[in-house]
């Protein structure tokens, strides 16, 4: 998509302004029109847009029930080298394991439900998150 004026260059861009009041504007239009669960796949290391984000779907009364996936480094790592679909040591998921354990340590994991997907498969880890909410 090309905006123009262009946005500012970023490396990420969960760091433009507008995209955080843009995940909850989108949230809320999509509970508005389906109901029901809306479940966002979603990766946030920066406290400050996590703060953002969930105060905007709070202030539309949006439930919000939040689960971090966690992998130890090595598993993980095992993992990115052998994604078929991405491929073998995607630059932009290696780039983010330090700013993952960075979040998890200071904040992230105490903000959410954390699923250790370590050992698990994914169909254990999504059977585990369906457990979770029927309770």
């Amino acid at each position: 998509m090309d905006i123009t004026p262009g946005l500012p260059a970023t490396d990420n861009f969960q760091h433009w302004p507008p995209w955080r009041p843009l995940v909850v504007e989108t949230a809320r239009r999509v509970l508005d029109c389906t109901g029901g669960v809306l479940v966002v796949p979603m990766t946030v290391l920066v406290e400050q847009y996590w703060r953002e984000i969930s105060s905007g779907l709070a202030r539309h009364a949006i439930p919000l029930r939040r689960f971090v996936l966690h992998a130890d480094q090595d598993p993980l790592r095992g993992r990115i080298a052998g994604d078929t679909v991405v491929g073998p040591d995607s630059p932009l998921r290696l780039h983010y394991l330090e700013p993952y354990a960075e979040a998890a340590r200071t904040w992230l994991h105490g903000e959410a439900e954390v699923v250790d997907t370590t050992r698990l498969t994914p169909a254990q880890t999504a059977l585990q998150i369906a457990e979770a909410v029927k309770n």
